[in-house]
């Protein structure tokens, strides 16, 4: 976490919520997926976080289109600069998560680990 972030942290006591990007698997079977990102998403929104979940934003794309595929995985590339966290979920790094994981290390964004069960774990994979 930046030093700005803690810094309002700090300031607001208590009242500033991180904007968290959750970061799991979408393609294969893409309806299980979703439902898992729900629950992922609500965990974050209990443990006082603002959960961005990419699997739910884009209904109306394709995943089995590339074209479609790409356009999503652009805007979520934008959409996770936008967060102060990375909270990635399940045991599976995925091609897709390994670009976002790439881009928050450069980016210096805090990443956490959880299980499919949101059991914070050292790191996957």
């Amino acid at each position: 976490m930046s030093k700005s972030t803690q810094r309002i942290i700090k300031e607001k006591q208590g009242q500033f919520k991180p904007i968290v990007y959750i970061c799991a698997p979408f393609s294969g079977d893409t309806t299980f997926n979703t439902n898992q990102a729900i629950q992922y998403a609500k965990f974050a929104y209990e443990k006082g976080a603002i959960p961005l979940t990419p699997h739910l934003l884009f209904p109306f794309l394709d995943d089995a289109s590339l074209a479609d595929r790409q356009s999503a995985l652009f805007m979520d590339k934008i959409l996770l600069g936008k967060c102060q966290e990375v909270w990635v979920f399940g045991e599976t790094i995925t091609n897709g998560m390994n670009g976002e994981l790439e881009i928050s290390k450069k980016r210096r964004q805090l990443i956490r680990y959880f299980s499919t069960e949101c059991v914070e774990v050292e790191k996957c994979n």
